[in-house]
């Protein structure tokens, strides 16, 4: 709105000025070339005076009366509009960058996205889908808006350097995915995550598949080489179509009606001890399609006589609504509830 307004007074000084220029050369006749009537118009319009180039008629001199009381208005309307523009905008964007460090100071349990290219925006996409917060540390990210992000936080930088990672809130953050263009930066920001967070879960981009070993070992907990998993879905698409239809369907977020999930049985949950036949998923429409214990063991298809471990994971299948209520389940249960 401030923009068009703006834009509204320019043009209409402008057209103002236009109008002065022939208007001077009707009234004064042909006598008055163009250049003469355009410098009468400007030296009116701006106030500034300095000379007649040709004695003014009487009709001459009332339409100069009226044209610099108008283009008094219109000028001050213009030096307002612009005035406001500029320090708005700086007022603005003064306000969102203290606004933006102040919670970038407080956020904590969050995610760290280091590069905002294809793979880092879809990360991104992804996360605002599940409302988590996050933060996205990157030189020259582009396409950033935050009105269209309102979970995450940005962060102008090179990512492998520490103090970057640091205004990113490494050492308060749950997780890391770095997704730059350059193995050997991918390389770097996951030793520097892992050296300032030992508890970060770190997931790295590899471009190149000998890097893989060297992420693993610099302190990566997955690696991603978005090459080998495009040949295997595109393999997985001509071999097993039916299948892949159905992960893709049940990995979207966009169909709430059936999808898949990990739930973490915390210690002290509704669900700790008990077996799958006593947790009753069945008539929550849920099916439990295998189950990691507390040691890393992976119980594919278990019984209903399956006993759910605290601190075991669950990898389910069901509608939305019901995953997250099995969720709420699954978290501890607060104090107060137990001493009721």
């Amino acid at each position: 709105m401030r923009r068009r307004r703006l834009l509204l007074a320019v043009i209409t000084n402008f057209a103002l000025l236009a109008f002065g220029t022939v208007a001077f050369r009707v009234i004064e006749g042909p006598e008055w070339s163009w250049l003469d009537a355009f410098y009468m118009a400007t030296i009116t319009l701006t106030t500034v005076g300095f000379m007649e180039v040709h004695p003014l008629s009487s009709a001459g001199r009332v339409f100069v009366s009226l044209y610099a009381l108008f283009g008094i208005f219109t000028l001050f309307y213009l030096a307002t509009q612009l005035v406001r523009y500029v320090i708005s905008g700086e007022i603005r964007s003064g306000w969102g960058r203290r606004l933006m460090e102040r919670q970038l100071s407080t956020i904590s349990d969050h995610s760290i996205i280091c590069g905002f290219g294809r793979m880092g925006q879809q990360v991104a996409r992804e996360f605002e889908r599940r409302r988590l917060p996050y933060v996205v540390v990157d030189r020259e990210p582009t396409s950033w808006r935050q009105s269209q992000r309102p979970h995450g936080l940005l962060v102008h930088g090179d990512a492998t350097s520490d103090d970057v990672l640091k205004r990113a809130g490494v050492t308060r953050a749950r997780s890391l995915v770095t997704v730059v263009s350059s193995d050997a930066d991918n390389l770097y920001i996951t030793m520097s995550a892992r050296l300032l967070n030992p508890k970060l879960l770190i997931v790295a981009r590899a471009e190149d598949p000998t890097a893989e070993e060297k992420l693993r070992r610099a302190g990566a907990d997955r690696v991603v080489s978005p090459y080998l998993i495009g040949g295997q879905r595109m393999a997985q698409a001509v071999l097993r179509p039916t299948v892949l239809d159905f992960l893709d369907l049940a990995t979207r977020a966009e169909r709430p009606w059936l999808q898949i999930e990990e739930i973490l049985v915390a210690p002290g949950s509704d669900l700790a001890g008990k077996t799958l036949e006593n947790c009753r998923l069945r008539e929550k429409q849920i099916n439990v399609v295998a189950i990691r214990d507390p040691k890393g063991e992976i119980s594919a298809a278990p019984s209903g006589q399956s006993v759910v471990e605290p601190g075991s994971i669950l990898i389910v299948l069901g509608p939305r609504p019901a995953l997250d209520e099995l969720e709420r389940e699954a978290a501890p249960t607060p104090v107060s509830a137990t001493a009721q």
